[in-house]
């Protein structure tokens, strides 16, 4: 079958289409597994006992509005006032409902956004997307339908103590040149769980307002909602800011609702492209929540509950590391400041990321290696071989198990 050149791209294989298929395979099976991999969150109890009750409030009032009617495709009209009015009243933020737009999902959300501002312009310019802080999202990077639409700068490493290090935006090196479109950083980051300062963050809002381009930020497990962030900073928006948010990660996965907060121009860009790739957008997870927006309890369950729950879980984890890890293994992982992976940084092995990685699948471990989240550099760093993430949100005797036979394979990988 001959497909076209869209075609090609997007069938052949790539990081996220394996890290989804090891995961659906696995899932599939009857043997045990340490799921590490992935990105799906953690069951907490007492946030599906606020679901449940959701549910239950919608089927008591008729299931109807909720399934059998199509909302707008930037959304539904008083969700995206419910959720607007909430920012307006928090934070202050000078915003409307002609400023949010739902998608199907945040991967969604970012198809539309680095193709809306990277790419071959009108002219057959090749814009690009430029990623300040490297490592980056696997999933940004097979997202653009021309190739090569990222530039991508390494992040500078600052060494903690004997066990932590922390990335940092490069500032010396970081160039935004005039074939730039946009700039984007996840916050908290996937994978490293770093967290970029609020300093950080206005640097790289002046240099995009210096370059007349907007600055994008993954908020998918950040504030204010679901949260996840272990470090005392301020969400950030302002009319030149595209900010992405998900229910995805406040145990709302398979709803798949991205929100976009922006400027009404990029909102209506935004629902065009809705309009043509989703013909609306899905309504179920926007009126199970909508009351929450209304009333500020999603802010709530987010700090009472989503956010303490994960910072536990990773507090455990690197407990586990440092119980397990021989001392012949030169390892660091990086400061746990959000998100719900942990990124290790294996420094004296034989072997590369990669090739630890089968290693893992092949005893039922399944974790990600780091090469794929090191995409758009302009030369090789022997960082992006040694790094690998880890999902710490599953099953507490998992994940103490997958970090045992992780120490194990490492400590045989160790350079003799």
């Amino acid at each position: 079958m001959n497909f076209s050149a869209f075609g090609e791209k997007f069938t052949r294989k790539s990081g996220i289409l394996e890290l989804m298929d090891d995961l659906g395979k696995a899932a599939a099976g009857t043997e045990k597994i340490c799921m590490l991999g992935g990105g799906n969150p953690a069951r907490i109890d007492a946030v599906q006992k606020v679901w449940e009750e959701s549910l239950a409030e919608l089927q008591a009032e008729g299931l109807a509005d909720a399934l059998v009617s199509y909302d707008t495709p930037q959304g539904r009209r008083s969700f995206l006032e419910a959720l607007s009015g909430l920012m307006k009243r928090t934070f202050g933020w000078d915003i409307g409902p002609e400023n949010v737009a739902v998608t199907n999902g945040s991967q969604t959300a970012f198809f539309i956004l680095l193709n809306l501002f990277g790419g071959k312009d009108a002219s057959g310019k090749l814009k690009k997307i430029l990623l300040p802080l490297c490592p980056e999202y696997i999933g940004y990077a097979d997202q653009g339908v021309d190739e090569d639409i990222f530039t991508t700068f390494p992040a500078a490493i600052e060494e903690i103590d004997d066990l932590l290090f922390k990335y940092h935006v490069d500032f010396s090196r970081l160039k935004v040149d005039g074939d730039v479109g946009a700039i984007c950083v996840s916050r908290p980051t996937n994978p490293t769980g770093n967290v970029i300062s609020d300093s950080e963050i206005e640097q790289l809002s002046e240099l995009a307002e210096s370059a007349g381009v907007p600055l994008i930020i993954d908020n998918a497990y950040g504030a204010p909602f679901p949260r996840i962030i272990f470090e005392d900073v301020n969400p950030f928006w302002n009319v030149n800011t595209i900010l992405s948010m998900s229910l995805s990660k406040i145990g709302l996965p398979s709803v798949r609702t991205g929100i976009i907060v922006a400027s009404p121009e990029v909102i209506e860009a935004v629902s065009a492209c809705n309009a043509i790739i989703s013909l609306a957008t899905g309504n179920v997870g926007q009126v199970l929540t909508e009351s929450l927006f209304e009333s500020g309890k999603i802010l709530d369950i987010s700090r009472d509950l989503v956010m303490p729950f994960y910072r536990d879980k990773s507090v455990q984890a690197q407990k586990w590391l440092r119980k397990y890890m021989p001392e012949e293994v030169d390892f660091r992982v990086h400061k746990s400041e959000g998100a719900i992976f942990l990124w290790i940084w294996f420094r004296n092995l034989s072997i590369t990321s990669r090739e630890l990685y089968e290693r893992l699948k092949a005893r039922r471990v399944l974790v990600i290696p780091g090469e794929y989240f090191f995409f758009g550099l302009e030369e090789e760093w022997s960082h992006s071989t040694e790094c690998i993430r880890i999902n710490y949100s599953q099953d507490a005797e998992l994940v103490e198990e997958g970090i045992r036979i992780i120490a194990e394979e490492a400590a045989k990988a160790v350079k003799r």
